[in-house]
């Protein structure tokens, strides 16, 4: 019982710490990295949105879906991806979110898109969702289920609203087999990155692969394909590139925020606490870029997992 308690209580706080932290962060996000929270594998002479949006067509791809198919984005910020997705697809794409800034914000966009037709959100706590039983024909999470306090009881429960013989695709933050947990320096980078993404904890490859199985599913594939990415993940956050196409996470483009902030703060036209979160945010860029310099941190640990069909009784 007591065990049970302790981690009812540190869901709870989990919860109010990832709502607090991305009120406050979304439109620094939104402003500097568009409507798709995520990093993608790149090509050379590729752009960053064109990467992400190969990234996400990548992603509904495997997950075989087709027109008029009800899939569910676990976790889905203000919605980049699940429009994408519905847009390249057809199908009907719901997005549960427990953020009510960011719920509000994806309704928006998806007026603006014109797509309120193919895309909605429910806002709930996707460690418990409201859905029925084997309601989705597919369901996706990009890099938003490494804040779930429990990974086992955040598969299990994606397990338990997916449709039997259907998928599940998930890109994951981890940390890799370099990672060093004897390693002050590799330590320090880890909890930057928790701190800064509002994270309880970075697990490795081998642990999600282990609460996946235990949840019932079966692994059809997975790899961090970071590693066969012709230019690095972390390159749009690394301060010695400069980019004109992404200006804005450039050290100029920093700069300029840095102080275009502190100016709108001071003179009321910011939330206060804003200088506080973009310093934070650009803190937490740099330790992504030294564990992805370093190789002991992946955002791009993908795997495809199977829901086993239902057996017919009368076999």
């Amino acid at each position: 019982m007591l065990v049970m308690e302790k981690r009812r209580k540190r869901g709870k706080l989990t919860t109010l710490m990832v709502n607090k932290y991305y009120d406050l962060a979304t439109s620094f996000y939104e402003y500097g990295w568009g409507e798709s929270f995520h990093f993608a594998p790149r090509w050379k002479g590729e752009s960053l949105r064109e990467s992400i949006k190969r990234h996400e067509h990548f992603l509904a791809l495997q997950l075989g879906v087709k027109q008029g198919q009800k899939i569910l984005d676990v976790g889905c910020g203000i919605g980049g991806p699940l429009r994408e997705i519905a847009k390249f697809s057809g199908a009907y794409v719901t997005g549960i979110n427990n953020n009510e800034y960011q719920v509000a914000r994806g309704k928006e966009l998806n007026r603006i898109g014109g797509i309120d037709n193919t895309c909605n959100y429910v806002k709930a706590d996707f460690m418990s969702m409201p859905f029925a039983d084997d309601s989705f024909d597919g369901i996706f999470a990009i890099e938003a289920t490494c804040h779930a306090p429990n990974v086992f009881d955040c598969y299990k429960e994606i397990f338990r609203v997916l449709k039997p013989g259907q998928y599940f695709a998930n890109y994951e933050w981890c940390v890799t087999d370099f990672f060093d947990p004897n390693n002050s320096n590799h330590r320090r980078i880890k909890r930057e990155v928790e701190l800064g993404n509002g994270l309880p904890d970075i697990r490795s490859m081998g642990e999600c692969m282990e609460a996946l199985k235990h949840a019932g599913f079966e692994i059809i594939w997975d790899k961090d394909i970071a590693i066969d990415s012709p230019l690095p993940w972390y390159l749009p956050l690394d301060k010695s590139h400069f980019s004109l196409s992404n200006v804005r996470v450039t050290a100029f483009g920093r700069f300029f925020t840095r102080n275009m902030v502190k100016i709108l703060e001071r003179v009321g036209l910011a939330p206060e606490g804003s200088q506080k979160v973009q310093a934070i945010l650009e803190q937490n860029a740099d330790a992504l870029v030294e564990g992805g310099k370093e190789g002991i941190f992946t955002p791009l640990y993908f795997f495809l997992a199977r829901k086993p069909a239902a057996i017919d009784p009368l076999t």
